[in-house]
């Protein structure tokens, strides 16, 4: 089944190229992909000195010395001969910018980024992508093993904006044969104390709450066995929440979904899977986006 004919895949001439090349290759046939555009973004494309004494045959200008580089790196790591590649380097000052406008022209429906654990790199161009792309984004991690999902974690709230989502995990899930596990996380409000309820007590009355949410909301889609594990979040953190309960399932990927519609970039992703991208540096994530929604707001900002 196609999910993606087009993806962008992000690189910036580090280790994690190799990783992220390697990934990408395990989902090419899963996500029906039909083209690839390997895009390498800098404010000066000067080929880096230490790049020059591994590679002293490229003497071409910058931006076409990076190009063979990267197509090097394509047939050292057997990327597919069938696949339709594109390969271009663009200066731009701000690259987050440069990466979304190329999204744009090249009508991409994927964008594929690296995150790093322990390579350096703060992971600011792959949080911005996740957040601001105007398509869906695949987000995958430096420590990873390379191979498709088993079991997929969907934070969920039961909300309208999540159905999109749902059906989509629904269909991937039964193409990998993979496990779907919806996760929930509630909160006690904090004034519970003026109900003269105990913390314990309030709690309980918010899980059975969003126990009943979910059974209404699963009878929308094909497999209403699922079972919801619902998580109390005491603090710490929603994202850290979520993240602490994926590494306790042994989940290997987390799916995502955007609000949809908005006319501004600071809510693209729901507040919850905002911070869940921003601590998540450890498990592949795949931020589902109905292609096009969010376009207006980025022709806007972009003057295209």
């Amino acid at each position: 089944m196609k999910y993606f004919y087009k993806a962008m895949i992000g690189l910036d001439l580090t280790e994690m190229d190799d990783i992220l090349i390697k990934k990408t290759i395990v989902f090419l046939k899963f996500l029906g992909i039909d083209k690839c555009y390997f895009v390498h973004v800098s404010k000066n494309l000067a080929v880096p000195d230490e790049i020059l004494k591994d590679h002293p045959e490229l003497l071409a200008p910058g931006d076409e010395s990076i190009e063979a580089l990267i197509k090097t790196k394509l047939e050292e790591f057997d990327f597919p001969e069938s696949m339709d590649i594109e390969v271009f380097a663009e200066e731009g000052t701000n690259q987050l910018e440069t990466l979304l406008r190329w999204a744009k022209i090249k009508d991409v429906d994927l964008i594929i980024m690296g995150r790093k654990e322990e390579l350096q790199g703060t992971g600011s161009l792959a949080k911005g992508i996740a957040k601001k792309a105007p398509c869906s984004v695949l987000l995958l991690q430096e420590g990873r093993n390379p191979g498709l999902p088993k079991k997929i974690m969907i934070p969920s709230d039961f909300s309208d904006h999540t159905d999109l989502i749902y059906d989509f995990g629904e269909r991937i899930s039964e193409e990998l044969g993979a496990e779907l596990i919806p996760v929930h996380l509630y909160e006690v409000p904090h004034g519970y104390s003026k109900t003269g309820k105990s913390f314990e007590e309030f709690a309980d009355i918010m899980k059975e709450n969003a126990r009943r949410d979910f059974r209404r909301f699963i009878q929308k889609f094909n497999h209403k066995e699922l079972e919801c594990k619902f998580i109390l979040n005491n603090g710490e953190g929603q994202g850290k929440a979520l993240l602490e309960e994926a590494e306790k399932i042994d989940a290997d990927m987390i799916l995502l979904g955007s609000r949809g519609k908005t006319k501004s970039a600071a809510i693209l992703l729901g507040s919850v899977a905002e911070k869940l991208v921003l601590v998540n540096n450890r498990l592949p994530m795949l931020i589902f986006k109905k292609k096009g929604e969010t376009m207006g707001f980025f022709e806007a900002l972009f003057k295209i």
